[in-house]
């Protein structure tokens, strides 16, 4: 079983980027999936969710209006687009996989997680 991000990097204040998780060796339809983020010395935190078969979408207060979810389960790909990026936003994000959209925050209920991309916004 697998996540791996791509796509993170270091971005001025205003910039855009797309991070892309791609999953192997379990059944993506059967998972809700998320993106979440930790910053130096901070608990990570959901960003966006999105349902097994991408109708349901989250967005926390934060970043709504600035990212967008989406999934597409014929080619086990998740993806997280970001604009008007501030440095606030600047944390590891990580790709995960949980079955219960009820735990979707509880981070210990996770079944997979990948091994994050740093996001980086500074100027």
């Amino acid at each position: 079983v697998q996540l791996v991000e791509s796509g993170g990097g270091l971005v001025q204040p205003g910039g855009s980027l797309r991070l892309s998780c791609a999953a192997s060796g379990f059944i993506l339809k059967e998972y809700h999936m998320t993106w979440v983020r930790q910053a130096p010395g901070k608990e990570r935190e959901l960003v966006a969710a999105i349902e097994n078969f991408g109708v349901g979408r989250l967005h926390v207060d934060s970043v709504k209006g600035r990212f967008t979810i989406s999934r597409d389960n014929t080619r086990n790909m998740v993806y997280l687009q970001m604009n008007i990026l501030k440095p606030e936003d600047t944390a590891v994000y990580y790709c995960g996989a949980v079955r219960k959209w009820s735990e979707i925050r509880a981070m210990n209920a996770y079944d997979y997680w990948g091994q994050g991309t740093q996001v980086t916004v500074s100027s």
